[in-house]
């Protein structure tokens, strides 16, 4: 009779234990992915030690490649940024973060588009400045963003004629106006033709932000479905960007509008 008490209380611990792990693993997925603070997420994704290499498929076709690298920024206690690897002892400290984002795409046989994205932020990952640069040579624009002025730089050049123009926050609550400005009675109807919308909602008219929502997912690698974070960001209510991220933070896909898929180059060699 113990002999049988026994081994009944041992079965019910083991069914109950993998009843506990499948949920752990599996249950989620029923649930669309449970909340988890986008702080902690993103804290994940500034410091993970792995760079990511993506391959970028539009509508399922191949057009370009990216590589994407996030930095700590650390200071010794008097302030000084460390370049080099400081003396034992010497206390560090956090000073903010850095995501460099670059790349190529294949336009056609004959040109290559280059990108350059960068993102400082603060300890508190606010943002601090933001920069896009795209090359299609001998053609060049930029824009640079900078939080504490609330301003957009625009820089461009056709490889003859350089030119630049800043506007503020002030400036963008009227974007058919500034499009006007810039391109002329044209551009506000190319833009409008495009699906870009020159009226601005409420909550973006406030400054440059955008909200991240984070929770657990799951991706499908190989033949598994493998623990992920979800990231998800929208702007102006109408584009969406969502980062699938592994335990550790590295970037393993991003889905953004038009069915433009970067997949890491681990996935694509299972």
């Amino acid at each position: 009779m113990r002999f049988r008490i026994t081994f009944l209380i041992v079965t019910a611990f083991f069914v109950t234990m993998n009843v506990l792990l499948w949920r752990s693993e599996y249950g989620v997925r029923s649930h669309q992915g449970s909340p988890l603070p986008s702080e902690l997420v993103l804290e994940k994704v500034l410091t993970s030690p792995d760079n990511s290499f993506l391959e970028i498929r539009h509508r399922g076709v191949k057009i370009g490649r990216a590589h994407w690298a996030a930095t700590v920024g650390e200071a010794a206690a008097t302030g000084k940024v460390m370049d080099d690897m400081p003396p034992e002892g010497m206390v560090k400290t956090l000073t903010g973060y850095t995501i460099d984002f670059d790349g190529t795409i294949s336009l056609d046989d004959l040109s290559r588009l280059r990108f350059n994205c960068h993102l400082e932020l603060n300890t508190n990952q606010n943002w601090q400045e933001f920069g896009i640069k795209v090359i299609l040579k001998p053609f060049s624009w930029e824009v640079i963003a900078n939080a504490e002025s609330q301003s957009l730089k625009f820089l461009s050049d056709d490889g003859e004629k350089k030119s630049e123009r800043t506007v503020t926050a002030a400036d963008l609550r009227n974007p058919e106006k500034l499009a006007r400005e810039i391109g002329g009675v044209t551009l506000p109807a190319a833009l409008a033709a495009l699906g870009v919308p020159l009226q601005l909602p409420n909550a973006a008219t406030s400054g440059f932000g955008f909200k991240w929502e984070a929770s657990n997912d799951r991706l499908k690698i190989g033949n598994n479905l493998v623990h992920v974070f979800r990231l998800e960001a929208r702007l102006f209510e109408r584009y969406k960007a969502v980062l699938f991220v592994s335990p550790v933070g590295e970037l393993l896909r991003v889905e953004l509008p038009d069915e433009i898929i970067l997949t890491n180059d681990a996935l694509l060699n299972l």
